[in-house]
């Protein structure tokens, strides 16, 4: 793909035809949700909080001589509106994300999200594979998808049962199969190793040439899911992935605002500890979901990973007109 122009430093990166693309798959995920009569909507990406995960640093920007966070997803003020009684909704936003620079990382980048009424995460799960395969066509065609829960694959992959082994267990998996630590990377961060292993073992795995959903993932990598009540080391997350590309994060949406601030709390402090910043909790959603968040699943899709599956191109930066350094 060649740049629309030579001149190397404004110029835009991908090409009129990638562009074009991007404007047709735009088209066709409208068309899809107003077939299902799910509402578009708009929410500000300023906000004056930030989700708490530890491994998702949000953009500080300064506005009217007060701090605020460009949002890394829409979803807290889109809970609200569901709280609000506004039914099933979708917003593709752009989102940032400070530190994240790679392959397949921009710090400003397209998501889309979605919530669904009455759905449970295998619901919702059905729904990305048909949103997918919509989007995706006539570029790309989108075999059935596999469904494999999160131990199933470390058992099939790594050689461990990730809900119940030790940090022992863990670091022995690692050390058998030759992966190297992470730099930074703690000797007792059990939940960082078992992303280790995700990322580096268990997700090169994935069949290449279609969707795989990886579900039901560890209570403690999931805190903004719902519990399993018949397995609290469980909870209804999952994931897409298009071979190891990860492409989309659900859940099944806890809804006890008691619970969600305690998660936040505990997640707080746990930035602390790792000699990060606090960030304020979003009171206006703890809000909501105490006025009553109703049954619900959502989804968060990345846009741009799924234009480079339709250009068949392996980098972020190929679909974009400007890339961070360009812009």
């Amino acid at each position: 793909m060649t740049d629309l122009d030579d001149s190397g430093t404004w110029g835009a990166v991908a090409g009129t035809d990638i562009l074009r693309l991007r404007a047709r798959m735009r088209s066709r995920i409208r068309a899809f949700f107003d077939a299902s009569d799910v509402l578009e909507v708009d929410t500000p990406a300023l906000s004056a909080a930030a989700p708490t995960e530890p491994r998702v640093e949000p953009v500080r920007a300064r506005v009217l001589g007060e701090t605020r966070f460009l949002q890394t997803s829409p979803e807290f003020p889109m809970k609200r509106l569901l709280a609000a009684g506004i039914g099933d909704c979708w917003q593709l936003a752009r989102v940032y994300r400070d530190g994240e620079r790679g392959r397949w990382h921009q710090p400003e980048f397209d998501l889309l999200e979605w919530y669904r009424l009455g759905f449970g995460h295998h619901d919702l799960m059905e729904e990305v594979e048909a949103v997918v395969a919509a989007t995706l066509a006539p570029e790309r065609p989108v075999p059935r998808a596999e469904y494999i829960t999160y131990s199933q694959a470390f058992r099939r992959y790594a050689g461990v049962e990730p809900l119940s082994a030790d940090m022992e267990e863990v670091r022995a998996a690692a050390d058998e199969n030759a992966l190297s630590p992470v730099p930074g990377l703690d000797d007792d961060d059990r939940e960082g190793w078992l992303d280790h292993l995700l990322t580096s073992l268990v997700a090169p795995r994935f069949a290449p040439d279609r969707l795989t959903f990886l579900y039901d993932w560890p209570a403690s990598q999931a805190a903004l899911a719902r519990i399993d009540v018949d397995d609290p080391r469980v909870a209804a997350r999952f994931e897409a992935f298009w071979g190891e590309l990860e492409l989309a994060n659900g859940f099944h949406e806890l809804a006890d605002a008691g619970e969600q601030r305690a998660r936040f709390e505990a997640e707080n402090r746990t930035r602390r500890a790792e000699g990060g910043a606090a960030v304020p909790l979003d009171e206006r959603l703890l809000a909501a979901l105490e006025a009553g968040l109703p049954d619900c699943a959502g989804v968060a899709l990345g846009f741009d990973r799924l234009v480079m599956l339709a250009a068949g191109t392996d980098t972020i930066d190929a679909v974009l007109p400007f890339p961070v350094e360009r812009a």
